[in-house]
């Protein structure tokens, strides 16, 4: 697995893999309707539009196993915010997700951030846990008319040098 800077070519992939990804993986913590709202596949058009240049501008990485198969990927702000982190369905629990956070946890660093915060999912959450995020509050998104419940967690990068 290599971990690289996204590239424009990648969003397609990793739209997809979004998708995938949130109707698997987070169906033991969300119902589907909730899924649906969260990842509607009547917006998987718009999304390759405004992910592309949305992933152009944060600090994005990707996961890539050999023959280019991209199975996960990440992103931040240049405040900070860990916007999207995403591991295909099929590579869960094989340190992907561990590796895309140290590497953004890394240029946080470089960048002088005191801090990343994220708004986690109830799925994602004890992920971030174990990797020193704590919880802030729990809050209610609304996607859709339909509710969801995520967490806004952070995590200093100054006690982490």
């Amino acid at each position: 697995m290599i971990i690289r800077k996204f590239q424009a070519s990648d969003t397609s992939p990793i739209v997809a893999l979004f998708y995938e990804t949130v109707h698997s993986v987070n169906g033991r913590d969300y119902s589907q309707e909730q899924l649906d709202a969260w990842a509607p596949r009547d917006e998987e058009m718009l999304k390759l539009a405004t992910w592309r240049d949305s992933l152009s501008r944060n600090s994005t990485y990707v996961a890539e196993i050999g023959g280019g198969m991209i199975v996960g990927f990440s992103d931040m702000t240049s405040e900070g915010h860990l916007d999207r982190l995403y591991v295909h369905k099929d590579f869960q629990r094989q340190g992907i997700a561990t590796a895309l956070v140290n590497t953004l946890e890394t240029e946080a660093r470089a960048l002088g951030l005191a801090e990343i915060d994220t708004e986690a999912s109830i799925t994602a959450r004890p992920f971030f846990e174990r990797h020193g995020y704590r919880v802030i509050e729990s809050q209610v998104v609304e996607r859709r008319g339909i509710q969801l419940v995520n967490f806004k967690m952070i995590k200093s990068m100054l006690d982490n040098e």
